[in-house]
């Protein structure tokens, strides 16, 4: 099944690339790596502010991390010429969590990312991951997630 099919079967849109916030670019690529800057937790199109521990629960920002990988395949896609069928695999994902000092469920948070990556682009959306609780986020936003991704030659 295609890339383009799966999206269409979990009823997701890819929205318009986001633009930087500051002084930097939203991918670089070298060779066949991509990798994608920082992307924040976005609902209706506004930053989606939150405290994990605090004010936001954890399936709340499980859902915040599946957004945020939706914005990051559609820069993905931008990278690939348009055309998701070129990434070869997910390489990796950096995602920070804005928490408190007792939440710790920062794992469980990101698996709303990693999980959609997984669903979309199966054996090659199995990634290396990282996830971290932070003080804050740009703008106060609930999870910023980074991609790295190999493409095809």
């Amino acid at each position: 099944m295609s890339i383009q099919k799966k999206l269409q079967d979990l009823h997701i849109t890819l929205p318009a690339v986001a633009t930087p916030a500051a002084a930097y670019v939203m991918y670089v690529q070298t060779g066949n790596t991509v990798y994608l800057s920082g992307h924040i937790a976005k609902q209706d199109g506004k930053v989606w502010v939150g405290q994990l521990g605090k004010n936001m629960t954890t399936d709340q920002g499980k859902q915040a991390a599946r957004a945020v990988a939706i914005d990051l395949m559609a820069t993905l896609q931008a990278a690939c010429g348009g055309d998701l069928s070129r990434v070869k695999r997910i390489v990796k994902l950096v995602s920070l969590v804005n928490s408190t000092a007792e939440f710790t469920d920062h794992h469980l948070v990101t698996n709303g990312a990693s999980e959609l990556l997984g669903e979309i682009f199966g054996e090659a959306g199995k990634h290396a991951r990282s996830a971290f609780g932070v003080a804050q986020l740009p703008m106060g936003s609930c999870v910023e997630i980074e991609m790295v991704a190999e493409l095809v030659g």
